[in-house]
């Protein structure tokens, strides 16, 4: 591709409303345009580091034992509805009408149309398992799109889904799929981790994320430095350290005036966070269930984990009204001395391990000391529902637990027989009995993916793409477009290098040499090739965009050097 023929059109200053650096740099390098929010139109350099995206892991996808479909982005509510997700996904999902009144949707993901496809064209055990797969767009009504390609209302991915006629089926092609997305995520000349995870609106279990580390990432990860134990924070567990055997103490109500917060009470009572339990109240948003959330004073509620104990879509916590309702009083909250009625009670598991703990007293400005699990008072429930903190002891080896930013860029999940179940997809084993199929699904935010690649790679110049995704690999510059020896000399590596299969552009235009570096710099050409003062003599010089070395190369030895360093970088 010629530099002056195509249809790049670099900015100098950065879009206001960009915040990341993928966004602001996607934006400046002429890769994506704005349409409106959440939506964007790929620029042929863009789409070109798309496809490069699409095409690895469509590889590694059909290497793995998985075959390629295209599933309509249109999907009738029926299915929906027969899944019983019409209403859970809720304002998520992009819903339409045809001119008939019925009602679509614009597919935010493909479980129900996978199913529907398999229930209809799959009755032997004999079929079976079955891995399909697609890369297509999906569209997803965020209620605040941004950063770009990170989290947008249409977006490029590939979901997988396979079927299965048991569980060790299904175990199997997990670890296959997990191999897969190893491959992928490498072969993108990415740094990731895979880690355990939520299965969040999806269903299922067995689930695990794979995440581009990156300090912009929205997730935190905990991980342990002794052992390969990653987790999403939202579902990552720590090591519970028994408390000390102390003899149980009388409980005792105290008055603490103007002391409702727990580091007021620990410097009230001068007493360690470790002897602090404090209440905090939720409501299950689909059943209005109250439940009194018992964790030690030093912890926080993690809501995910508390969501998929008591099996709700979502939880949230009562307003200063909808405590009064209930005869509570903000900061003085506790389980001790009082009725609950109609207020369940769910107890972190690290909670009933704690002697003499405080407790609020029910009453303006008092609390409970000496309070203990089981002899003063019991929960409903009890598990672990805190949100894990650096430092911590990791659950499996003892060691050290630390945080990492994140970005997630795939999902792997165990998905049993929550749809196929709903959608009655069966087949007749082989002794003729109707059996419900197992599924599986496994699915990759491809543009993320992208995006993902420039908040890792980028410096104060632009983008520092890993040779895999790069849009054009190298960038040939005659330094003087007026200079025969240069533009010659530049034409003929230009040329050798599109013979060879590199993507390769040629900056041809009249512009200053300092003009063209800069561009070059921006887009992220892995290697620049300046043909310069020495092209008379055949010698040029070859650029690593990434380390910023020159190298003076003999014009016939370009292509097998450039071939070389493609393979480090």
């Amino acid at each position: 591709m010629r530099f002056s023929k195509s249809f790049i059109k670099t900015l100098k200053e950065t879009p206001k409303e960009a915040e990341t650096a993928s966004h602001k740099l996607l934006l400046r390098a002429s890769m994506i345009k704005k349409l409106t929010s959440g939506v964007y139109t790929y620029l042929p350099l863009g789409y070109k580091a798309l496809k490069k995206v699409e095409n690895i892991v469509r590889e590694e996808m059909d290497r793995a034992g998985a075959q390629e479909i295209l599933m309509p982005v249109l999907q009738p509510a029926e299915l929906w509805k027969e899944s019983g997700r019409w209403e859970v996904m809720g304002p998520l999902m992009m819903k339409l009408q045809d001119r008939n009144k019925r009602d679509f949707v614009l597919g935010p993901t493909h479980e129900e149309v996978i199913t529907d496809l398999i229930r209809n064209e799959i009755s032997s055990y004999k079929s079976l398992p079955l891995n399909l797969y697609q890369i297509q767009t999906k569209f997803r009504d965020e209620i605040r799109p941004r950063f770009g390609l990170m989290r947008g209302r249409e977006f490029v991915m590939k979901d997988a889904y396979s079927f299965h006629t048991s569980q060790e089926s299904l175990d199997e092609e997990f670890l296959n799929m997990r191999d897969a997305y190893s491959r992928i995520f490498s072969r993108c000349g990415l740094k990731f981790r895979p880690v355990e995870a939520d299965s969040g609106a999806i269903g299922g279990s067995g689930s695990q994320e794979f995440h581009v580390l990156a300090d912009s990432g929205e997730d935190e990860i905990i991980y342990c430095d002794s052992c390969e134990y990653a987790a999403n924070v939202e579902t990552a567990t720590s090591k519970v350290e028994p408390a000390p055997v102390e003899e149980l103490k009388a409980a005792e109500l105290i008055d603490t005036p103007n002391v409702s917060k727990i580091d007021d009470i620990v410097n009230y009572l001068n007493i360690p966070y470790s002897k602090t339990v404090k209440a905090m109240m939720y409501r299950d948003m689909g059943t209005d269930q109250v439940y009194m959330v018992l964790i030690r004073g030093d912890y926080e509620v993690n809501e995910t984990k508390l969501r998929n104990v008591i099996n709700a879509v979502d939880v949230t916590l009562l307003t200063d009204e909808e405590l009064e309702k209930h005869g509570l009083i903000k900061g003085f909250i506790g389980p001790y001395g009082i009725e609950l009625k109609d207020i369940k009670v769910l107890a972190d598991e690290e909670v009933t391990k704690i002697n003499n703990h405080t407790a609020g007293g029910n009453k303006l400005d008092t609390h409970y000391i000496n309070v203990n699990y089981g002899r003063d008072y019991t929960a409903d429930i009890v598990a672990d529902v805190k949100t894990v903190k650096p430092g911590e002891t990791c659950p499996r080896c003892g060691g050290k637990l630390h945080s990492a930013r994140g970005i997630e860029v795939g999902h792997i999940f165990k998905l049993g027989t929550k749809y196929s179940q709903a959608l009655n997809a069966t087949y007749l084993d082989d002794k003729g009995e109707s059996k419900v199929m197992i599924m599986g699904c496994y699915g990759i935010g491809v543009s993320r993916t992208l995006a993902s690649a420039i908040e890792q790679n980028n410096d104060e110049f632009g983008i520092i793409w890993p040779t895999a995704l790069a849009p054009y690999v190298v960038d040939v510059i005659p330094a003087n477009i007026k200079n025969e020896d240069q533009v010659k000399v530049a034409e003929e590596i230009y040329n050798a290098l599109l013979a060879d299969g590199i993507d390769s552009m040629i900056d041809d235009r009249d512009e200053r040499p300092g003009f063209k570096f800069k561009d070059a710099d921006l887009i992220g050409f892995p290697f620049k090739v300046v043909s310069g003062k020495k092209a008379g003599e055949g010698i040029v010089e070859l650029k690593i965009r990434r380390t910023g070395e020159t190298l003076e190369v003999s014009k016939d030895e370009v292509v097998a050097k450039v071939r070389e360093l493609m393979k480090q970088y």
